[in-house]
């Protein structure tokens, strides 16, 4: 039995197989609930936030990247999306909305035991980090990092913006690129990819021990405070 008891709550359309992933988690030592329909989610979690959501994709009433991301704007539960979609694959890799992790369809119940056990683990173990260290300022443009203030552009200012409002969460060179310039220039990756390089090298000066943005090949990018 998992040391760590949870509620998860289970967003899934076919009876047999959340009653089939019920069982599991109880035998892990979970407590579960179940919900069909998409339109009942968010009010479920409002009257009772579960410590992980199971989330799937394709949902009657409404679908789970439209939940997660209305979910995104007032929590920050951990998710588990689950997909038989495999062109979602790559957005859900992304994390752009917020989703902790991604099953796709068909799997096994243990599987999603053991990566329920994971994320729960990885959440519990790993608190809202304290920023102290790194101090953004947006009124007057201004970030410190360890006391020291860093000589930031406008453009990696707004990177490392969004990058530390969200530690742990991967974001796509696409989705940094539409934050990057007021008059919405066309850029490439690659401009993502030379800022990122100049605000590492800027971090790095002062704590070259503890690298904050790193690398998620073939996605993007997420910031890690040590």
């Amino acid at each position: 039995m998992d040391s760590t008891p949870a509620y998860i709550l289970i967003v899934e359309d076919e009876p047999k197989l959340a009653a089939l992933l019920g069982d599991y988690l109880k035998a892990a030592g979970h407590e579960t609930a179940w919900i069909a329909n998409g339109l009942d989610v968010i009010p479920a979690i409002r009257a009772r936030e579960p410590d992980l959501v199971l989330l799937d994709l394709m949902l009657p009433g409404r679908d789970g990247l439209d939940i997660c991301r209305e979910l995104r704007s007032f929590s920050e539960l951990p998710v588990i999306m689950m997909t038989a979609r495999v062109e979602e694959i790559d957005r859900l890799l992304g994390l752009e909305l917020g989703a902790d992790d991604y099953i796709c369809k068909p799997y096994s119940p243990r599987e999603v035991v053991a990566r329920c056990k994971a994320v729960l683990r990885r959440n519990r173990r790993s608190p809202p980090p304290e920023r102290h260290a790194l101090h953004i300022d947006e009124n007057s443009w201004r970030a410190t990092y360890h006391g020291i203030e860093l000589d930031l552009t406008p453009v990696e200012f707004r990177l490392l913006r969004t990058l530390s409002a969200a530690p742990g969460r991967v974001f796509s060179r696409e989705s940094l690129l539409d934050g990057l310039y007021d008059d919405h220039r066309v850029v490439t990756d690659r401009t993502v990819d030379s800022h990122i390089k100049n605000l590492r090298r800027k971090l790095e000066q002062i704590a070259p021990e503890a690298p904050l943005i790193r690398s998620i090949y073939g996605v993007g990018y997420k910031f890690e405070l040590s």
